[in-house]
């Protein structure tokens, strides 16, 4: 099996485990990770923020938005190009601007400000699922690897502790993160850590 094989058959394993989540844990894991990523003092002391839009799937990321928003922070989110894989950074002022894009994912508009990567101080990211080492299990289109292939600032890759793997396959391009947060804890190159 290649590894883009096993990562194909993870991605419906892991899928299938998802959706046997209680609600109930969902929204306390969503609750518990957006906690932590506020705490962190590279999240606070952060000018510039990338963070995703959690869909139901994924971890539930308003908390972080709205925290990032009420502290005057310049909040970009990714809007996905007409070229697969391709995502921009848009700024936003306020999440009534978002609108429904290609994939039901609510995005910034068209018109807004696009930032590169080297504008952002803290990136919020998802995944399906990750090792405490941050190898992480993406969705399969490739828009987060080509964002980490040029981003050199800090990033939390953010995943539901029950969702953790750590046979997560690797291709040379996959890039780790250095923090995961989960509703446990921190991990910090797959070693549990103190927020400092």
């Amino acid at each position: 099996m290649t590894i883009a094989e096993e990562k194909k058959d993870l991605r419906r394993r892991i899928r299938a485990q998802e959706r046997e989540l209680s609600p109930r844990y969902k929204e306390q894991s969503a609750a518990a990770i957006a906690a932590i990523v506020c705490a962190l003092p590279d999240y606070q002391e952060a000018d510039t923020v990338f963070c995703f839009v959690g869909t139901e799937r994924e971890i539930d990321t308003r908390a972080i938005l709205d925290d990032a928003l009420a502290k005057g922070k310049r909040l970009c989110l990714p809007l996905c190009m007409a070229e697969p894989g391709i995502m921009e950074l848009r700024v936003v002022a306020s999440l009534d601007e978002l609108v429904p894009g290609a994939y039901g994912i609510l995005e910034p508009a068209a018109d807004t400000v696009c930032l590169t990567p080297d504008e952002v101080d803290f990136a919020v990211l998802p995944c399906l699922s990750c090792s405490r080492g941050g190898h992480r299990l993406g969705q399969g289109g490739g828009y987060y690897d080509r964002f980490l292939s040029t981003y050199r600032g800090s990033a939390a890759l953010l995943c539901r502790e029950r969702l953790l793997r750590e046979d997560v396959p690797v291709e040379p391009h996959d890039m780790p993160v250095p923090w995961v947060v989960t509703e446990n804890g921190l991990y910090e190159d797959g070693v549990p850590a103190r927020i400092k």
